[in-house]
């Protein structure tokens, strides 16, 4: 059985994609993962993996080209939150850290209130709050 779920990335600057990450409250994983073209970041109360790449390693291990993200959209990776004052500050800390609202904090209906934002290299995020599912 599977045990857990991991998200690989291509980033342009793997110190700056650090920085981003860790500023927006992602931490470093202390014991694995990290590297000159690498870094293992934790996010969540499980801890959750989200590994970054150089780019030039990532098309090492996948054989492929990467897409242009500022025209393309291939993914939306979704963070859950537990309250809307949780979106909101998600959102600045994202603002101030270099990277991109694309929607601001707003009601989704369903219960739902969220935004969504672009990492350094455009990766695109979402962070939710689901009204009675925190």
């Amino acid at each position: 059985m599977t045990n857990n779920l991991w998200l690989n990335l291509p980033v342009q600057d793997l110190q700056a994609s650090k920085d981003f990450f860790t500023s927006i409250g992602f931490r470093i994983n202390p014991i694995m993962g990290n590297t000159p073209v690498s870094a293992c970041l934790l996010v969540g109360l499980k801890d959750s993996v989200v590994m970054l790449f150089q780019q030039d390693m990532f098309k090492t291990l996948t054989g492929a080209e990467l897409p242009d993200l500022s025209t393309t959209a291939q993914i939306l990776i979704s963070i859950d939150a537990t309250s809307k004052e949780e979106v909101d500050a998600y959102a600045s800390k994202v603002t101030l850290a270099g990277g991109v609202v694309f929607s601001a904090p707003k009601d989704h209906g369903n219960n739902m209130y969220g935004c969504g934002f672009n990492d350094l290299d455009g990766h695109k995020w979402n962070v939710l709050y689901m009204e009675g599912m925190a």
